[in-house]
């Protein structure tokens, strides 16, 4: 459900350039950020870099760009 909200210039701005950086869309860049926000708030001893890595991780196995890991030895 699309809703809309007010937010700060500032901030807005921010989210302009990182966008452009990252080659979003700004709804979509202020969408990423609130869901690393959300994590973080959640998992607060976590850092941003273990955030934004688990996020690919999982965005890797979803698009099936890796396999999961199989052993090739038997455990001892």
């Amino acid at each position: 459900m699309a809703q809309s909200v007010r937010l700060d210039d500032k901030f807005v701005e921010k989210a302009k350039v990182r966008a452009a950086a990252e080659n979003r869309s700004i709804p979509k860049q202020i969408e990423y950020m609130a869901k690393i926000g959300e994590i973080a708030i959640d998992n607060p001893d976590l850092s941003f870099t273990f955030i934004q890595e688990a996020l690919l991780a999982k965005a890797e196995m979803d698009n099936k760009v890796v396999s999961k890991y199989e052993r090739r030895t038997k455990r001892k």
